[in-house]
């Protein structure tokens, strides 16, 4: 039997994440919800034996019509979102379960058309707009319709920017408007919300509202008794508490925990209905016992609706209002009207709400400890919000937890090609190599115990390497010795993005450390789309001039153009010759990240930066994939040149970069550069080549093998049925598998869970939003025989996965 929780989980797979998110709303909102959960949580209710109880009535009255269940579905801006049928199909749930609909302003149905499908009471809810004309036009519509009341939401005078919309750059669908409004440009309710809502009312909209509709006017959005009073006095005809306003001020308190004072005040003048946190049968009776007439539940509503239309919907409503009647059972509580606050005991002690802003283990162990002294997680920096950051953490968790598991999550080397015996010859050769030099013996010691020179005490050997192997002829100057590429990344973006004008281009699907890095250096990230024969240069050129025509200016474009991590795909030389070209006419530079090249079968492609005849080419390299990834070293090729233009002076884009490194990590550790530096220059600088070769020659067998299982698991006829798909790169450690259901966090813990194998949502990586219906392979850590099971299980997941089991009526 699904519950609510079921509901959620499978609406959460089902939806796409941009989707989810923006039903789900922002860290407000978490915020929110925690405090109203706290607050139910805190309840206890006194059981009763042999009360004699056995069908308690449900039933209520407000506004003389009696619900079946003391409930209505709270007002919800989109239902078409999370289901094409929409408010329809919520009105004909509502109808069925004999409780009340309140219609959002931002409904994606007609009034008439929810009218005809509801069977039960239709309340309008009501923003105030600065054109009065336009709040009447829309009351007058919903009264002609037949509805019974309105709604006016008073605790919104603005809705405050959702950081998971602006992360996912969430648009409305064009043909999911508010279709009760007058046609516009409508992106998303605080958008319009900013431009077209009264801020500064007062209660006299109250009255205004009942001067031009004959409707009853229920308050929503009321905290204190002394509002509640005053709504009274200005007619309101119910009070709705409400802390809607909360989710934009912190410390704003729980519903449950203001309703008795409310309720004491109005002393059964009007109704009073409690909005907010509402997830069971018990946290309906705990309303009741504090002093409402009746509760309005939201969320869990569009989940059902989204897993089974109004099927699921009506279900939600209706185990709500089984889980009502079994803890009136267990109080002895006959009736709605019998219900009175001696059924509440003490309350529990309070406890900080489990949501990630305040601060929980990972581990699932719930809230961490803490004191008046902790920090707010909302006064550190935005980015420790984004849940981007959270990626590589919940990965880690997964395997961690699943250790039986085959991974194909992790992009990293295999083991099998390291000897820990080479670190010490290859520290050796190096030192030897200084001596051969003419270093004395104090710098070489120096050499090796010292900070060194913060771009790094190899870049000649760096630079020796990429002239020989990789035909990039740069002075030794321009090369900046990094912890990483990550580094590299970081230095790379923080140089070039220099105020809020200037703007970050990265390919989409995009390795998620540069997004990442991105935005914890606040630099504004626009993404240039992949299409199935990888990047196209007229894409990229129509994202320069959109973005300069909206006053921007583009400074860079990061991609990975041999065998990209996360989609696999290799930039053509064909193509490679255009970017460049392009890059130079429309005055950008390249941020060129090739990690997986060495380790690739095949005649390699040029890279770009050995055809950069214009310097436009920053190329960011690592040697962490093919010599040692342990070391982390990395390297920045900078050659371009920097004018003061105020004193004239020019220095290369490495010199700056290395400014930007000393405040960072000050250099990169000498001993890990001396022992990659002894392994490029091994056996006369061609070791590194050589291990390249015997790594290349694994890696490609790993990737044939994964095609050639999945070619196994999905034949022709039941791929096309199943709607799989992959990709089929040359070389790198990564590809691509399109499946027929979201691949998010939940299905990847069902898969790890439940069929023992671990994979990466694909949508981890499309910074603005897509990918939700694809998942990377690695095929870089595992054995062949590892290989082969991981596939088996794999495709035993996917096939199990394609359909949506149907929500049990019992």
């Amino acid at each position: 039997m699904f519950t609510l929780t079921d509901y959620a989980g499978q609406a959460r797979t089902m939806l796409p994440r941009s989707v989810w998110d923006f039903i789900e709303g922002g860290a407000g909102e978490e915020r929110t919800l925690a405090a109203n959960r706290a607050a139910f949580d805190r309840v206890r209710l006194f059981p009763r034996a042999l009360s004699g109880t056995d069908r308690p009535s449900l039933a209520t009255t407000v506004l003389g019509r009696t619900w079946r269940t003391p409930l209505a579905v709270a007002p919800m801006a989109y239902h078409r979102l999370a289901h094409p049928a929409g408010e329809v199909a919520t009105a004909r749930a509502a109808g069925a379960a004999g409780v009340p609909l309140v219609v959002s302003t931002f409904a994606s149905r007609t009034f008439e058309d929810i009218k005809a499908a509801a069977r039960g009471p239709l309340w309008l809810q009501v923003y105030c707009f600065r054109d009065r004309s336009l709040t009447r036009d829309l009351v007058a519509r919903a009264e002609s319709a037949g509805f019974e009341a309105l709604v006016l939401t008073v605790d919104a005078p603005i809705l405050g920017s959702r950081h998971r919309d602006l992360r996912n750059r969430f648009r409305l669908p064009k043909d999911i408007g508010p279709v009760n409004l007058p046609d516009g440009e409508f992106s998303s309710p605080s958008d319009h919300a900013r431009a077209e809502f009264a801020p500064a009312l007062d209660w006299s909209v109250v009255e205004w509202l009942l001067g031009v509709s004959s409707l009853p006017v229920l308050v929503k959005g009321v905290l204190t008794a002394s509002d509640a009073r005053l709504a009274l006095s200005a007619g309101a005809a119910g009070i709705v508490v409400s802390n809607h306003g909360g989710r934009q001020l912190d410390g704003a308190p729980a519903t449950l925990d203001v309703l008795p004072e409310i309720a004491a005040a109005v002393a059964g003048a009007c109704p009073v209905l409690l909005d907010s946190g509402v997830r069971s049968g018990s946290d309906i009776l705990a309303a009741l016992a504090s002093g409402a007439d009746g509760v309005l539940v939201g969320r869990p509503v569009l989940h059902g609706l989204a897993v089974a239309r109004e099927v699921g919907a009506q279900h939600v409503l209706d185990i709500l209002a089984s889980e009502l009647a079994d803890a009136m059972i267990l109080t002895g509580t006959s009736s709605t009207g019998d219900v009175a606050a001696a059924l509440l005991g003490p309350r529990a002690p309070a406890t900080p709400p489990h949501v990630s802003d305040v601060g929980t283990s990972r581990a699932g162990s719930g809230p961490l400890p803490h004191s008046a002294d902790d920090l707010r997680k909302a006064d550190l920096h935005g980015s420790l919000r984004d849940p981007l950051l959270e990626t590589m953490t919940f990965l880690n968790e997964i395997t961690d937890r699943y250790p039986a598991a085959v991974s194909f999550a992790p992009g990293r080397p295999c083991d099998g090609f390291f000897d820990t015996e080479d670190v010490f010859k290859n520290l050796r050769r190096y030192l030897d190599h200084l001596e051969a030099g003419g270093a004395s013996p104090d710098q070489v010691r120096s050499a090796l115990f010292q900070y060194g020179p913060t771009a790094g005490q190899i870049r000649e050997v760096i630079a020796d390497w990429l002239r020989e192997h990789e035909d990039i002829d740069v002075p030794a100057e321009s090369v900046v010795v990094t912890v990483g590429c990550q580094e590299a990344i970081l230095l790379a973006i923080r140089a070039l993005i220099s105020g809020p004008q200037d703007v970050l281009l990265v390919s989409s699907p995009c390795y998620v450390g540069a997004n990442g890095a991105a935005r914890l250096l606040d630099a504004e990230v626009t993404a240039v789309p992949e299409g199935p024969e990888g990047l196209s240069c007229a894409d990229l050129r129509a994202v320069v001039r959109r973005e300069r025509a909206r006053g921007r200016r583009p400074r860079a474009f990061y991609l990975v153009p041999d065998h990209a991590n996360p989609s696999g795909a290799t930039l053509p030389l064909a193509t490679r010759r255009e970017l460049l070209e392009l890059a130079a006419r429309e005055d950008i530079l390249l941020l060129e990240d090739s990690p997986y090249r060495l380790v690739s079968p095949g005649e390699r492609l040029p890279t770009l930066k050995s055809l950069d005849r214009d310097r436009r080419v920053v190329h960011l390299g690592s040697l962490a994939k093919t010599l040692f990834p342990g070391a982390r070293v990395g390297f920045a090729v900078a050659d371009q040149t920097v004018v003061d233009e105020t004193t004239g002076a020019r220095v290369l884009l490495a010199d700056e970069l290395a400014k930007l490194k000393s405040m960072v990590t000050v250099n990169t550790s000498p001993v890990t550069q001396a022992v990659v530096a002894g392994m490029l220059l091994s056996d006369g600088g061609r070791a590194a080549e050589q291990h390249g070769v015997k790594a290349a020659a694994h890696y490609g067998d790993a990737m044939r093998t994964v095609l050639e299982q999945l070619e196994a698991a999905f034949p022709v006829p039941e791929r096309s049925a199943l709607g799989v798909s992959w990709n089929r790169p040359s070389g790198g450690f990564f590809l691509t598998v399109t499946v027929p259901f979201v691949a998010d966090e939940a299905a990847l813990a069902r898969s790890a869970e439940q069929f023992g194998v671990i994979w990466t949502p694909m949508s981890y990586f499309y910074p603005d939003g897509g990918g939700e219906k694809s998942l990377r392979l690695s095929v870089s850590y595992l054995s062949l025989p590892e290989i082969v099971e991981g596939i088996a299980r794999l495709a035993r997941f996917i096939t199990s996965s394609r359909a949506v089991p149907a929500p049990s009526k019992t």
